[in-house]
């Protein structure tokens, strides 16, 4: 049977790419609230429980950001998963940690906070990527390499060769 045009292709499934936008943000919200943790007072005791503390909440709004891209079968960089995203995660957070206002009060933090985050990272993109391409190796290369009216030179191994050799000679 072949696909009609509005069905989607098998190789296209919504939960592709979750690795990405789920685990590596709840990831590294680990190490940035381990690495906050190691600077304060109580290194020890502070730096686990902040990793623990900010990977829960970065997974959290992290799921229920994807949640809400499947069940509205947005893009992946619409802001509106976002705004709902922070909303159910930052509700559902704040009802553990101060019962109906704290939901309310987290809520609109979350919301507001993780699409600003999600915002500053979709206009840095373009600039991250041009970084990341000015760096690829063939320029680094290039940019490691002497002018050659430097004085100091690096020698290939014939040069170095007969280096040697005029050496041996002047001993």
């Amino acid at each position: 049977m072949a696909p009609s045009g509005d069905e989607i292709p098998a190789t296209s499934r919504s939960s592709d790419g979750w690795k990405e936008r789920i685990i590596v943000p709840t990831i590294l919200a680990g190490l940035v609230g381990g690495g906050y943790g190691l600077m304060s007072k109580n290194r020890r005791a502070l730096s686990l429980s902040y990793a623990a503390n900010l990977a829960v909440v970065a997974g959290c709004y992290c799921g229920a950001r994807e949640l809400a891209r499947d069940a509205r079968r947005a893009e992946k960089d619409d802001l509106m998963n976002s705004v709902v995203g922070g909303l159910t995660s930052g509700a559902i957070l704040g009802r553990f940690q101060g019962g109906q206002l704290g939901a309310i009060r987290y809520a609109i933090l979350f919301a507001a906070g993780g699409t600003l985050i999600d915002f500053v990272s979709l206009e840095l993109r373009p600039h991250v990527e041009r970084l990341r391409e000015n760096f690829t190796e063939e320029k680094m290369r290039s940019w490691l390499t002497l002018p050659e009216w430097s004085p100091i030179q690096v020698m290939d191994e014939e040069t170095l060769a007969k280096k040697q050799a005029r050496d041996k000679q002047a001993d």
